[in-house]
C-alpha cells in the first residue's frame, strides 16, 4: 500500500511541475466569485470524507478496556441489543 501511495505522490509532483513547465497565456478573465466556488468544492470533500470515515475518526481517539468490544465492531449485536426479534 505504502508502495503504490509513493509511486501516486511521485507521479502527482511530476504531473505539477510539467504543467508548471509548459505553460501558457490563458487570455480568459477568471471571476472573482470562482476562488469562493473552488473553496465551497474544497470544503464540500473535506465535510464529506469526515462524515463518511466519522466512525473510524472516533476510534481513534475513544479508548474501550480491554475485554469489552465496541460496538462499531459488531454492528448486528447493538441493533437487537439482545432481545430476539418477534
Amino acid at each position: 500500500m505504502a508502495h503504490h501511495l509513493k509511486y501516486f505522490a511521485i507521479t502527482l509532483m511530476l504531473l505539477v511541475a510539467l504543467s508548471f513547465t509548459l505553460e501558457q497565456q490563458a487570455h480568459a478573465y477568471v471571476d472573482p466569485g470562482s476562488g469562493l466556488l473552488i473553496f465551497q468544492g474544497i470544503s464540500a470533500v473535506f465535510s464529506g470524507a469526515l462524515f463518511y470515515f466519522r466512525r473510524r475518526i472516533r476510534n481513534l481517539f475513544v479508548r474501550n478496556p480491554k475485554g469489552i468490544p465496541s460496538p462499531a465492531a459488531h454492528p448486528e449485536r447493538s441493533l437487537t441489543s439482545g432481545r430476539s426479534a418477534l
